[in-house]
């Protein structure tokens, strides 16, 4: 299981919501380069960047700190907020992502996600659904459906989905463990998607609980930064597992 720990970005800046409210972000580190060193120094490969202005504003934002992140390092970088047109997506790719996450998008106007699936290929587009029992939330969650996550997914996967990842607002930011239950739900239904948790995760034991039920990537936030898993512990994981 790979883990990917995410930066999530404000006025370029490394913050942290909790369940999305953008009037309760803490700053972590306004050098958003240095986390991403850091990351790397203890054996991450991949690293989740979210762009929180660009979900907000419903254009991508932080594409300059992606263009430096991709420069300056050799992390496999996804990156979502913000890309609502092709020119978005365009702009995300040229400044230097390998794979561009897509939520409210895809929501939206799911025939558009799948065209852009079949244009650039299924490697290169990551669906991040996010939930609240069990229904998407979009832009930046501040907008909640009636849309059933397990009928969306089934419908994206006869489209040429083959990875995505899920995060159940309510664990979002919360350092309450992640939602096990929903996750086995979606790996049991669709053992063809590369799934990837996301939100709530918060203790070694977690990583050890989610690669167990056959997640393929955790994003890890919260618990990275407020050091429930310090940078050696992780180090550590990665080597063992």
């Amino acid at each position: 299981m790979q883990i990917i720990p995410a930066i999530d970005l404000i006025e370029g800046k490394c913050v942290r919501l909790i369940q999305g409210n953008y009037a309760a972000k803490i700053i972590y580190n306004e050098n958003p380069l240095e986390v991403a060193f850091q990351f790397e120094d203890v054996g991450i490969t991949r690293l989740h960047l979210v762009d929180l202005d660009g979900a907000k504003k419903g254009e991508v934002v932080n594409w300059k700190v992606l263009e430096l992140l991709a420069s300056k390092t050799k992390l496999i970088i996804d990156f979502g907020g913000g890309i609502k047109n092709e020119k978005a997506l365009q702009v995300v790719f040229n400044s230097g992502a390998a794979i561009a996450t897509l939520g409210s998008i895809a929501v939206k106007e799911p025939q558009l996600f799948y065209e852009w699936i079949k244009k650039y290929g299924s490697d290169k587009l990551l669906l991040g659904a996010d939930v609240k029992d069990e229904k998407l939330a979009i832009s930046g969650w501040i907008e909640e459906t009636t849309i059933s996550i397990m009928d969306f997914l089934k419908e994206a996967l006869k489209n040429n989905l083959t990875q995505a990842f899920c995060t159940d607002i309510s664990k979002d930011g919360m350092l309450q463990g992640t939602s096990n239950e929903l996750y086995k739900k979606i790996i049991a239904t669709f053992p063809m998607l590369h799934f990837i948790a996301s939100g709530g995760v918060n203790s070694l034991t977690n990583l050890d609980e989610l690669k167990t039920i056959g997640c393929k990537g955790a994003i890890v936030g919260k618990a990275l930064y407020e050091n429930k898993i310090t940078l050696n512990e992780l180090k550590n994981w990665i080597k063992k597992n």
